[in-house]
């Protein structure tokens, strides 16, 4: 506890310090330099604090790992390979995943995007930091940086205000050209985006495609004999706060054939850009001739029927035609469908095309391809018919893959749930949970001795371990599976530990006893003619510190209930600006957070994603708008003093 005590005070010294030196600050510090230097400042600090020898402890959970976002495998090196993860950093291995070692925990941005080896050179590494898939939960990077010792030390290479690193690719003989496909900010417009080319090992760089600063380049295969023939995947990515990325016109295929000069759009047979979001590419090492194209295609294939649901329990808008494989024979020139309709291509991406888009294609079969998405699919006609690889342990929503060229029975994939191995084609896996990388969206305790300790993890669901969890030491079923969601809000009683409230996603909270294992919704209802509920996908709620039978809940309204959620009172009109404009396919306009005084009951606060702060001093009867200094950006956090 002495050492939980002592990090939490290193991090609000560096919290206060922080918050000093940017008080003036009224928008987004996006200036690459500037991120940089703040960096090596935190850095400087750490290593003078008094705290700095403090160490962690890893306790848990060890029966499951995290979202794996690219792998590289040197050459001829099949048991070593390097891990990049969404959220927790790189790492590397040298006995096929028995043990890991992190090396890249002081880089700028635990997010990483890409990484790839040096064909002629195994022990170069690069690195691209940010990852490409855009979550509403992805965090930027600072560009890339190599590695000439297998990941000992690095040096920065530049690049630092592209935010999101989607692919690297280092030529096959010549080690000082690389490329990388940039895929610029998430959700603001940047010119520091599409294909770049460095000739000098990452001294300079020259941007050789890009087309707008809304457009991105989100994938790039190059011909495995013909090094100066390259195939780019630029992608229209811009996302909102209201909404998942949408289709837009000039995006698409380019191929250039004499190493970045110069740039073709491939269209022949591929539907129009205006209506096409994310594409994924694949060439064939067997045949370069021949090139795979995985597509989110916008098209509308039906119309979706009154009443029809969405994974959300939404009403489902129009039904599009989503994921989609072309193949081109004839190194892009034209393409074509390999498909007609199909059960398993339909639900490959679901409604979540921006997040989804590898495609992999064996390097000693041109007509075997597997395709990422929700599940993994495998083709071994060329993308005609296709079969599901489900086996226990393989997890779902898949990012990343290595076929070992010289046995493609052997092969590695990267999902959600961490890293799985293969070899026999993909019948049969071996599940790796080994690499502690779950994204926690939260951390809650309870008052138990050992006190445990909560939280909803990406892709995951909600789980919960004691606080004195030894991995390798302690029984696996130390930590559980609780109710809740991924995305869950949650809160224990404080007088009752078997009390325990959490959510599912946009609002939908509940209330179980643990120790019984009954749950019981309790969302709140909208009144009879009023709007629609709107929750936040990690909706807020609090149980009263000065009485913890009482909660409060945040949609675009608050809530109280004095009774455990039995029953409701909505003590606020909406406070959120609800701005027309700004409604899309995603909840918005909506409450992200809410915090009580603990010094007086009713003092409360409340902060929106479309940048309102309101306080009540007396239980809701009036409310205060308090923005006056403050931008209007989402409020993630809003803390009552203690």
């Amino acid at each position: 506890m002495i050492r939980i005590l002592a990090c939490c005070f290193f991090a609000f010294l560096l919290f206060s310090e922080s918050v000093t030196a940017q008080q003036d600050v009224k928008q987004p510090v996006m200036d690459a330099d500037t991120r940089l230097d703040w960096h090596e400042k935190h850095m400087q600090m750490a290593a003078d604090s008094d705290f700095a020898g403090t160490k962690w402890r890893f306790i848990g959970p060890e029966v499951m790992s995290g979202r794996v976002t690219d792998l590289a495998i040197p050459n001829g090196q099949p048991f070593t390979f390097y891990a990049a993860t969404a959220s927790g950093g790189l790492w590397k291995t040298t006995n096929e995943g028995t043990t890991w070692d992190p090396i890249f925990d002081d880089a700028p941005s635990a997010s990483v995007g890409a990484v790839t080896t040096c064909p002629t050179q195994p022990e170069t590494v690069w690195v691209g930091l940010g990852e490409s898939n855009i979550f509403r939960s992805s965090m930027s990077g600072t560009g890339v940086y190599r590695s000439d010792d297998g990941g000992e030390t690095w040096e920065h290479k530049g690049l630092a205000d592209t935010h999101h690193i989607a692919r690297i690719l280092v030529h096959p003989s010549d080690p000082d050209t690389v490329y990388v496909a940039a895929s610029g900010h998430e959700y603001t417009p940047n010119e520091e985006r599409g294909i770049y080319k460095t000739v000098d090992g990452g001294k300079t760089w020259e941007k050789q495609l890009y087309i707008a600063p809304d457009i991105g380049a989100i994938d790039l295969v190059m011909h495995p004999k013909k090094p100066d023939t390259l195939v780019a995947s630029m992608w229209n990515r811009t996302r909102h706060a209201w909404s998942d990325p949408v289709p837009g016109p000039d995006d698409g295929l380019f191929k250039t054939v004499d190493g970045g000069k110069n740039w073709e759009k491939l269209e022949t047979g591929l539907p129009p850009s205006e209506t096409t979001g994310r594409i994924g590419l694949a060439v064939s090492q067997s045949n370069p001739d021949v090139i795979y194209a995985l597509m989110d295609n916008h098209q509308i294939a039906r119309e979706a029927e009154e009443g029809e649901k969405d994974n959300y329990g939404r009403q489902r808008q129009a039904v599009k035609k989503g994921a989609e494989i072309y193949r081109s024979d004839d190194a892009g020139k034209t393409w074509k469908l390999t498909h007609g309709e199909d059960r398993l291509m339909k639900r490959l991406f679901s409604t979540y095309g921006w997040v989804f888009g590898q495609i992999r294609v064996d390097p000693n079969d041109e007509n075997t391809i597997y395709a990422m998405g929700i599940p993994l699919i495998k083709s071994s006609d060329g993308g005609k018919t296709f079969e599901n690889l489900a086996f226990s342990g393989l997890h779902g929503d898949h990012h990343a893959m290595w076929i070992n060229p010289d046995n493609s029975d052997h092969i590695i994939n990267g999902n959600d749930g961490g890293i799985n191995i293969s070899y026999d084609q993909g019948e049969t896996w071996k599940n790796l949970e080994n690499l502690p990388v779950v994204q926690f969206y939260n951390v809650e305790v309870d008052n138990a001795e050992p006190f445990r300790v909560y939280g909803s993890i990406q892709d995951n669901n909600s789980w919960r371990g004691p606080s004195n969890y030894r991995p390798g030491r302690s029984m696996r079923t130390g930590w559980e599976r609780i109710p809740g969601g991924e995305a869950s809000t949650m809160a224990v009683d404080p007088k009752d530990e078997n009390t325990f409230y959490s959510e599912g996603f946009y609002g939908s909270i509940q209330r179980t006893d643990l120790k019984a294992a009954k749950t019981k919704s309790i969302k709140p209802k909208a009144e009879e003619g009023a709007p629609a509920l709107r929750g936040q996908w990690l909706a807020p709620f609090i149980l009263s510190p000065h009485n913890s039978n009482i909660v409060y809940h945040g949609m675009q309204y608050v809530f109280r209930s004095l009774d455990q959620g039995e029953t409701w009172e909505r003590i606020s009109d909406d406070l959120t600006f609800n701005d027309p404009e700004r409604q899309g396919n995603i909840s918005y306009a909506t409450l992200t957070a809410l915090s009580e005084s603990p010094k007086k009951f009713g003092l409360l606060y409340a902060g929106t994603d479309d940048g309102r702060l309101h306080v009540t001093k007396n239980g809701g009867v009036q409310w205060e708008e308090i923005n006056n200094g403050i931008p209007h950006k989402w409020v993630s956090r809003v803390v009552a003093s203690k």
